[in-house]
């Protein structure tokens, strides 16, 4: 329900007044889930279980449902509530006589078990499903006024463990998409091979949660780092490489939008070196030559890439809509990503 009402506000951000009887039914039904979810996550930590992704993530948990709170009502009870689950999701829990991070869970990044790959299972950084996106909705709290108890300690909490886990790529800073059970027991990350640097689990996605937080924060020096971190990736060409699809979670059009939210924020030292990468990352979806609004028509009405936001073409025609004014957008459409 959350990604219908999404659809709604933002259709009733273009024409004032529509569909107010059925956004507040949806509200109302929305802050009863949410209740619900919430009594069951504080049950789960009570006994000292882990929890399961669906549980907070962005795309299917707490973590998307804040999103949505954020926007249509940020000062109400059911808002806090969810940022009170939020600091306390990251605190540590005891699981079998071990300390782990109170986001780390049992299953795999598919949220299957997987004892193979993940054996004692994993911490996910990612913004889609995993701590970034916890990370980035406190941010954008804080930033709009709305904080509770710990707020600031639970923003640090997770900052603290991305820079235990940030690695070198020789061009900047990287996070990992996820860390074992393996590598938290020795301390050690096992080295990979060049990663997308997308919003879902990449260097786009977690440098823009960390230049939040910083300017929640107001610490300069890791907005500064965060923002040079997203330069570093997108300017590096195995990491571009990388990148195969347009699309908003894992592809070039997802890497323009959200560096072109960073710039909007960025310290005056690399807002114009955020700025001048996205030309490039446009020109694979359409050539410099072509109009984006054309190039958007064109893909809303291409029935082999799919109608959906996060993987298909409406998302990708919504990034390159937006491409073309220097204003943010009216409909707040990307607010379900967590970037704004």
């Amino acid at each position: 329900m959350p990604a219908f009402a999404h659809a709604l506000a933002c259709a009733a951000d273009h024409l004032p007044g529509s569909y107010q009887r059925a956004l507040d039914m949806m509200d109302r039904q929305i802050k009863a889930d949410v209740r619900h979810r919430l009594d069951t996550a504080h049950r789960r930590i009570d006994t000292g279980r882990l929890p399961k992704l669906t549980e907070f993530d962005t795309v299917r948990g707490l973590t998307g449902y804040g999103a949505y709170l954020l926007r249509r009502d940020p000062g109400s009870p059911t808002m806090r509530a969810v940022l009170d689950y939020c600091v306390r999701l990251t605190e540590p829990i005891t699981h079998h006589d071990e300390t782990l991070p109170g986001w780390w869970t049992e299953a795999g990044p598919s949220g299957s078990p997987d004892d193979d790959l993940f054996p004692g299972g994993h911490a996910n950084s990612g913004m889609a499903h995993g701590i970034g996106g916890v990370l980035a909705l406190l941010a954008l709290a804080a930033r709009n006024g709305t904080v509770t108890d710990g707020h600031h300690t639970a923003l640090r909490t997770v900052l603290t463990w991305l820079d235990r886990w940030q690695q070198e790529t020789g061009r900047g800073p990287a996070w990992p998409y996820w860390v074992t059970r393996h590598e938290l027991r020795t301390g050690r990350r096992t080295r990979s091979a060049p990663r997308r640097p997308s919003w879902c689990y990449g260097t786009a996605g977690l440098a823009r949660a960390q230049q939040l937080a910083a300017l929640a924060l107001g610490d300069t020096g890791r907005q500064v780092g965060a923002e040079k971190a997203l330069v570093g990736a997108l300017t590096d060409p195995d990491q571009l490489k990388a990148t195969t699809d347009h699309g908003l979670c894992h592809g070039v059009a997802g890497l323009a939008h959200v560096t072109a939210r960073t710039a909007a924020d960025a310290h005056p030292s690399t807002a114009d070196r955020l700025h001048a990468v996205i030309p490039a990352l446009l020109a694979a979806v359409h050539p410099p030559d072509t109009d984006p609004e054309g190039a958007a028509r064109v893909l809303v009405q291409d029935e082999e890439r799919g109608p959906g936001l996060l993987d298909g073409a409406a998302g990708t025609a919504l990034a390159l809509l937006t491409s073309t004014t220097a204003a943010p957008p009216r409909s707040a459409w990307d607010a379900c990503l967590l970037i704004a």
